[in-house]
């Protein structure tokens, strides 16, 4: 099976990945605190406030328009842009340690965590790897794997036996075809079992350094929230958002994206009341609006829990994150 799910949050080894913490952190949760305090999501996102000046006139009147409904002002292309760009600074300052969230040393350990976070979250991964890696170091050792011994490792990941096959394969096309060594080309990348392009794109960028967009589950409800796009095919997607922003910015908004879909804005009920980017975003008002109630759904460290990594980030932790217990603990 193609097992990809692009870092539903990430990765270890980060450099280039991680942003110093220090006072920006501090200013996200103090960003966050003034929102849930109700002195910023409150306000409508500015597109929802443009309202057409004859909508509740005479010829809309006669036409059975009701009074004060709301027309949005179609949005020209330098508009998102701008405002596209602006979240991202924005997320820039509430995540200054955003990274990926898995766990990993090297390319070879996060294309191997990458592939088993499909179907699953980044925490049971990152309990259940280092069994993994603790046993089969390397390509080689994990090409010659027992796939029943590999499989009984894996089995907290779900679709295990699917996962075996795959990290198995691509551990010997690895071995066979590019000397035990990850290659960093996309085109070499996807040509391995279970690795796609979100999948290529979480190893170019955190292993490589390469930019690349990584288009899971999150950043494609957000974006799709936030009017970037409305393509809902992973590859157009990747395109039009990629359109927004330098290359440069690539990787970084991947992460920016995939920490606010994790800790406020999430899928069956986002915390609007407490989310410091509200003014910009025209889905506000899908969740909890109550500053109070919202700041009741956040999650990971904006609400003063674990996170997804047993080993993050230093930056992570001086921001008031904590590491994930270990598989079995607590």
């Amino acid at each position: 099976m193609p097992a990809e799910k692009a870092a539903d949050g990430g990765n270890s080894a980060d450099s280039g990945t991680e942003v110093d913490s220090g006072k920006a952190a501090d200013s996200g949760n103090a960003a966050v605190e003034k929102v849930a305090a109700g002195r910023g999501a409150s306000r409508a996102p500015a597109d929802k406030e443009a309202v057409s000046k004859g909508a509740a006139g005479k010829g809309a009147a006669g036409k059975g328009a009701s009074k004060g409904v709301v027309v949005r002002k179609p949005e020209s292309h330098t508009a998102l842009v701008r405002r596209a760009r602006r979240v991202n600074r924005e997320l820039a300052e509430i995540y200054p340690y955003a990274h990926p969230e898995l766990d990993f040393e090297n390319p070879f350990q996060l294309v191997v965590a990458t592939v088993l976070s499909a179907q699953t979250t980044d925490l049971r991964v990152n309990q259940t790897t280092p069994a993994l890696f603790a046993k089969y170091p390397t390509p080689e050792d994990l090409a010659a794997a027992d796939p029943e011994e590999v499989e009984e490792i894996l089995r907290p990941t779900g679709f295990f036996r699917a996962k075996t096959k795959s990290v198995i394969g691509l551990s010997k096309a690895l071995v066979e075809g590019f000397g035990g060594e990850v290659p960093g080309r996309l085109e070499d990348l996807v040509k391995l079992p279970g690795v796609g392009r979100k999948t290529a794109f979480v190893v170019l960028g955190n292993a490589f350094g390469r930019p690349g967009i990584t288009v899971d589950t999150h950043f494609q409800r957000l974006v799709r929230r936030w009017k970037w796009t409305e393509a809902t095919e992973p590859d157009k997607i990747e395109a039009a958002v990629g359109a927004l922003f330098p290359k440069s910015d690539w990787t970084m908004l991947s992460h920016h994206v995939i920490f606010h879909g994790r800790r406020i804005c999430h899928a069956r009920k986002p915390a609007c009341g407490a989310c410091p980017i509200a003014p910009l975003c025209p889905a506000y008002g899908e969740g909890e609006t109550d500053p109070e109630k919202a700041k009741k759904l956040l999650k990971y460290e904006k609400g003063g829990f674990p996170g997804q990594r047993l080993n993050p980030p230093q930056a992570y932790l001086d921001a008031g994150g904590r590491p994930a217990p270990p598989l079995g603990a607590g």
